[in-house]
């Protein structure tokens, strides 16, 4: 996989670190997101955990009645979540979705930022057929204006105006709300974060 392209350089990064990353973000507080994004679903709505890492946020949800599918392309991080949820992990990497209409929303928390963004496109498209007619879409990535290998991974950061045209540019959602929030590992002051909500379009 050495040298397969950015995407799989991220993937052999989180083979390799799997536990110390595990360890490092399993308990980050991401509660008011989450509830954020919550607000939006059916009662006990099916969610995908798209590079579901640790699988911190497909327990909370597990844990508040929804049906969850966690997935990540690095087979380390899906063994660690696995153990953390006891919940099936699949084992797929973006490119490779392939799901029709199945989901209430697609949750992909700090795991875009690694795809290289003329790939993106192609991921927001099979990210909207695999959501339901009027299904919720939430992302976050770092904001900046920086694309290149950082710290042993390949990350793309955004700016709000970069971010909301990429995903309106699909042409499958409404986009309901971007905002910026701190770094929750509190370590970081200087790197904010940018969310945003995304409503699949209707039929």
């Amino acid at each position: 996989m050495e040298g397969g392209g950015p995407s799989l350089d991220s993937i052999d990064y989180y083979n390799k670190y799997a536990t110390a990353y595990f360890e490092s973000s399993v308990n980050l507080d991401m509660s008011k997101i989450r509830e954020k994004f919550e607000a939006l679903l059916p009662e006990g709505g099916a969610i995908l955990d798209l590079g579901c890492g640790s699988g911190r946020d497909s327990l909370a949800f597990f844990e508040n009645e929804y049906e969850v599918t966690p997935l990540d392309g690095s087979k380390e991080m899906c063994a660690l979540a696995e153990i953390h949820t006891d919940l099936d992990v699949l084992h797929m990497e973006f490119a490779d979705l392939d799901f029709d209409e199945v989901f209430d929303g697609v949750w992909a928390c700090a795991s875009l930022l690694h795809v290289p963004e003329e790939e993106m496109p192609d991921i927001l498209k099979k990210i909207g057929q695999a959501l339901k007619p009027g299904g919720i879409f939430f992302l976050s990535v770092k904001e900046g204006d920086f694309a290149g290998i950082r710290n042993g991974r390949y990350f793309v950061d955004y700016s709000k105006r970069k971010l909301t045209e990429l995903v309106e540019d699909a042409g499958m959602f409404d986009i309901e709300e971007v905002w910026r929030t701190e770094d929750v590992r509190g370590t970081l002051k200087e790197q904010k974060w940018l969310n945003l909500i995304a409503r699949k379009k209707e039929e």
